[in-house]
This record gives structure tokens, C-alpha cells and sequence, in this order.
């Protein structure tokens, strides 16, 4: 009876950890910065004068062709904002001097719906 009351443990205890982990977490599969909001993932990545955003839905790549929005750039007391524009897959970039170390870089995306706007902020470190 305990064989098989620990087993019922066992099977249990490896269903829930499947099941908690099935969604997963936020991955950096740029090398950037990730934001999870809601069930969408936005991972920042700084190249120089240009930013890249990359979208996921809970870890699945979103087509960002029909996608668009801005990044603004606070350092201190001066703000910038550009344009997010699709770059193929699921990136959208912007021409963005200014995301530097110690800046702060906003992200507002419009879906593909033209409704939905998700927004991040990312501390460039």
C-alpha cells in the first residue's frame, strides 16, 4: 500500500511540476533585455545607434511585419523618440543614437490588430 501511495505521489508531483513549467519564462535569445508583459515577451538589444526589438508570444516567435510603434530615449531630461519599423521575422528596429549606458529606453508596440499596444521600459546598463 505504501509502494503504491508513493508512486501516486510521484506521478502527481511530476504532472504539476510539466504542467507549472509549460508556459516558461522569458529567454534572451539575442543577448538582450527581456520584458514579459502579459503573455508577450519583448527582448530589447542596443547595437549602436540602433535598437532591436524582438517579440514572442509566451515563447513563440510573432510575425512583425504588420507590427509598428516607437521607442523613446530618456537620459536625464531629454527624451527621444523613433520609429519601430519591421525588419523581418520577428524584429522591429529603429535608427536610436542615444541608448547608452544609464539610459532608459521605452517601447510602445502596436500589434498586428492595430489595437493592442504593449509597453516596456529597459535600463540600459
Amino acid at each position: 500500500m505504501k509502494k503504491i501511495l508513493g508512486m501516486i505521489v510521484l506521478a502527481t508531483a511530476s504532472l504539476a511540476s510539466g504542467l507549472a513549467g509549460a508556459h516558461g519564462s522569458p529567454v534572451a535569445n539575442h543577448g538582450g533585455m527581456v520584458q514579459a508583459v502579459g503573455e508577450t515577451w519583448l527582448e530589447l538589444v542596443v547595437k549602436g545607434d540602433k535598437v532591436e526589438l524582438y517579440v514572442q508570444d509566451d515563447g513563440d516567435d510573432m510575425p512583425a511585419a504588420d507590427m509598428g510603434g516607437k521607442v523613446t530615449i530618456v537620459k536625464g531630461a531629454a527624451k527621444s523618440e523613433f520609429a519601430l519599423k519591421p525588419a523581418g521575422g520577428n524584429k522591429l528596429e529603429a535608427q536610436a543614437p542615444g541608448a547608452v549606458k544609464g539610459s532608459k529606453v521605452l517601447a510602445v508596440l502596436i500589434l498586428a490588430d492595430k489595437k493592442t499596444k504593449v509597453s516596456a521600459g529597459f535600463d540600459i546598463k
